[in-house]
C-alpha cells in the first residue's frame, strides 16, 4: 500500500533505540529519583481518588510501562496524578458510595474510558481540543481542584473522625468539630508538610514524603499512638491484581460517558503541555501524537488491572529531568521495583492518614498558583473573571461543569472580540512603496482620491455587518472625494457566506459612487471564496495584488468605473 493510505505501526520504546552506555548512570539516578517521590505520592493519590492504596502502585507501573512502550517523550512520568483524582473521585461518588465495592468496580470502568477517548484523540489527531483551555482557564481550574484536595484532606489532617459530602459540607464541618481535633495527628500533619516545605526551598531533590512517610509510620509504631486516636492506612491488600472489568453495562457506559470526557480533556491539555514544556527545556523533540497514545493506553491498562485513569506529571517529569535522564529506562526501573515492592506493601499499614494528607495539601499548594492570578488580573479583568468563574464553579458546583462554563465563557469572550475588529486605514510612507497606519507610523500620509483599508481579520456572520458598516463610515469620513478603495486582507484568511453578502453590499455601493475597487495581498483560500461566491468574476481577476502599493497605482491610472 501507498505511504498514503498505509496505516503504521507507531515505533515501540523509542527512547531506548540507540542506546549508549554513557546513559545509564543518568537514568539509574533519575530512576531512584522518580521511586522515592512516586511511593508516597502514588499511596496518597490512592487515597484522594478514592481507591485501594495498592491501586496507586498498579496506576503506576501500568501508566510507565505503556507510556515507554509508546510514548515519544524520554522523560515524561505517567501515573496516578492528584489533577484528575479528586476530579473523577466527585464524579463517581454521585453514582456510588466512595470506597463501596460498587465504586471501586466504577473508577477502573471510568479509566479504560478515558484512555479509549485519550487514544482516539491521538488516532485522529485532536489534540487541537486542548486549546480551547485557556491559561485563565487552566489556572482557574487547577485552583479549583486545590481548593477542592484541601477540603477532602483536611479532617485526616486534623485527625477528625471521616466525612462525606460537598465540599462547603466538609468545611462546615471542620469548623463545627475544632474541638476533636486529634493533637498528635495534628502534630504529625504539621511536622510532614513543614518538611516538605522546607525541603523544596533547600532542595527539591530531597524526598522529603518518603522522609515523612516512613518517619511517621515509625513514630506511630515506636509510641503506640492508634491508641491515642491516630487514624493510620491499616491493612494493605498485596499480591497481583484482578484482571478485567467487573459491572461493565450499557447504562455504567452512559452515565460515566460526560465524566470520561471531562477526565479525558483535562488528561489531553495536561499531557500536551507537559511533553511540550520539557522538550523545549530539554532540546529533544516529542510527537504529541504518540505521547497521547501513550498516556491513554496506560489508563486503559490501568482499569484493565482495577486502577484508575492516569496522567503526565509535571512534578515527577520535572525530577526526572533535574535527575538528568535521558531515556525510560529510569521509568521502567522504578517501576519494576514498585512491582517487586507491592507483595511487601502491607508494612505501610501504620501509615498515618495525617501524613496522606499532608502530602496531598503541599502538592495542592502548588496547584493554586498565586503569581498567575494576579499576572492573570493585571492583564485583564475579564480573564482574571474566567478564572475566578472556573475556580468558583469547580469547587461549589462540580468540575465538570467548571470546567464547561468555563470553557463556553471563554469562547463568548473570542466571539465578542473577533466580532468587533476595527477597519484601519492605511497611508503611504514618504519615499517608499510601504503602506502603514498612521497610528503606528506618523508619517505614513493618504494619497488624495484613493483609500486603503486593513481588515485583518476573517470576515464571517459575526462581523460582516460591522464590516459593512466601517467601510461605509470610513468613506463617509474621508476628507476628500474616493475614486480608488483597496481592501488590505493579509489578515483575512477566510470569508464565509454571510460574509460574502455583505462583500457584495459594499461592492454595490461602490459601483454606485463610481470607486474602483482593488483586493491585496489576498490568499488562496480567500480567492477561492470568492470564486466560489461568484464575487472574484464580480471584482475581477485583474482586481486582485500583490501589494498595496501595486493596487493603488494600477486601480489610480485605470478607468473609472461606471455607476
Amino acid at each position: 500500500m501507498g505511504d498514503d493510505v498505509a496505516v503504521r505501526r507507531p515505533p515501540l520504546l523509542t527512547s531506548l533505540q540507540g542506546y549508549q552506555r554513557p546513559w545509564a548512570g543518568a537514568d539509574i539516578a533519575a530512576g531512584l529519583t522518580l521511586l522515592v517521590i512516586a511511593v508516597p505520592e502514588q499511596l496518597a493519590t490512592s487515597r484522594l481518588a478514592g481507591m485501594p492504596p495498592i491501586t496507586g502502585f498498579y496506576a503506576f507501573v501500568a501508566g510507565t510501562v505503556l507510556f515507554a512502550l509508546l510514548g515519544s517523550n524520554p522523560q515524561m512520568s505517567v501515573g496516578a496524578d492528584s489533577t484528575i483524582a479528586p476530579l473523577f473521585a466527585a464524579g463517581v461518588s454521585a453514582l456510588a458510595l466512595t470506597g463501596s465495592p460498587h465504586y471501586v468496580d466504577l473508577v477502573p470502568i471510568l479509566a479504560v474510558m478515558v484512555g479509549l477517548m485519550v487514544m482516539l484523540v491521538a488516532i485522529l489527531r485532536l489534540g487541537w481540543i486542548a486549546e480551547f483551555l485557556s491559561t485563565p482557564i487552566v489556572t482557574g481550574f487547577l485552583s479549583g481542584v486545590a481548593v477542592i484536595i484541601i477540603a477532602h484532606q483536611l479532617p485526616d489532617f486534623l485527625g477528625l473522625p471521616p466525612t462525606i459530602g460537598t465540599n462547603q459540607h466538609r468545611v462546615v464541618y471542620v469548623f463545627t468539630h475544632l474541638n476533636e481535633i486529634n493533637g498528635w495527628s495534628l502534630a504529625i500533619g504539621i511536622g510532614v508538610l513543614a518538611l516538605m516545605i522546607v525541603s523544596a526551598r533547600v532542595d527539591r531533590r530531597i524526598p522529603a514524603a518518603l522522609i515523612g512517610l516512613v518517619g511517621s509510620a515509625a513514630l506511630v509504631g515506636a509510641l503506640d499512638l492508634q491508641a491515642h486516636g491516630v487514624a493510620v492506612l491499616g491493612p494493605v491488600k498485596t499480591g497481583a491484581p484482578h484482571l478485567g472489568l467487573t459491572g461493565l453495562s450499557w447504562s455504567t457506559l452512559q452515565s460515566l460517558a460526560p465524566l470520561a470526557a471531562v477526565v479525558a480533556l483535562v488528561v489531553v491539555t495536561q499531557t500536551a503541555a507537559t511533553t511540550r514544556a520539557f522538550a523545549e527545556r530539554g532540546g529533544y523533540d516529542i510527537d504529541a501524537g504518540r505521547d497521547f497514545l501513550g498516556v491513554g493506553a496506560g489508563s486503559v491498562a490501568a482499569g484493565l488491572v482495577g486502577s484508575f485513569p492516569v496522567d503526565a506529571s509535571p512534578p515527577r517529569t520535572g525530577a526526572v529531568a533535574s535527575a538528568g535522564g535521558r531515556t525510560q529506562a529510569g521509568a521502567l526501573g522504578a517501576a519494576a521495583i514498585v512491582v517487586v515492592l507491592i507483595p511487601f506493601a502491607n508494612v505501610l499499614r501504620n501509615v498515618p492518614l495525617a501524613a496522606l494528607a499532608a502530602i496531598l495539601i503541599f502538592i495542592a499548594l502548588r496547584l493554586f498558583n498565586v503569581r498567575d492570578l494576579v499576572a492573570i488580573a493585571r492583564f485583564s479583568n475579564i480573564e482574571f473573571a474566567l478564572a475566578t468563574v472556573t475556580l468558583l464553579t469547580v469547587v461549589l458546583v462540580g468540575v465538570e461543569q467548571g470546567i464547561g462554563v468555563a470553557v463556553g465563557l471563554a469562547i463568548l469572550d473570542r466571539i465578542r472580540v473577533s466580532a468587533r475588529p476595527q477597519l484601519h486605514v492605511l497611508g503611504r510612507i514618504p519615499g517608499s512603496t510601504s503602506w502603514q497606519r498612521p497610528d503606528l507610523e506618523p508619517s505614513a500620509a493618504r494619497v488624495p482620491g484613493a483609500l486603503v483599508a486593513l481588515f485583518a481579520t476573517p470576515i464571517w456572520y459575526a462581523n460582516a455587518i460591522r464590516f459593512r458598516d466601517e467601510v461605509r463610515a470610513a468613506l463617509l469620513h474621508a476628507p476628500a472625494p474616493v475614486r480608488v478603495f483597496v481592501l488590505d486582507t493579509v489578515g483575512m484568511s477566510d470569508i464565509d457566506f454571510t460574509g460574502t453578502r455583505a462583500l457584495s453590499q459594499v461592492l454595490d455601493l461602490f459601483e454606485h459612487e463610481g470607486i474602483a475597487f482593488g483586493i491585496a495581498r489576498g490568499g488562496v483560500h480567500l480567492r477561492d471564496s470568492l470564486r466560489r461566491s461568484g464575487l472574484a468574476a464580480r471584482i475581477g481577476e485583474d482586481h486582485f495584488f500583490q501589494t498595496v502599493d501595486e493596487a493603488v497605482t494600477a486601480l489610480a491610472s485605470g478607468p473609472s468605473p461606471q455607476a
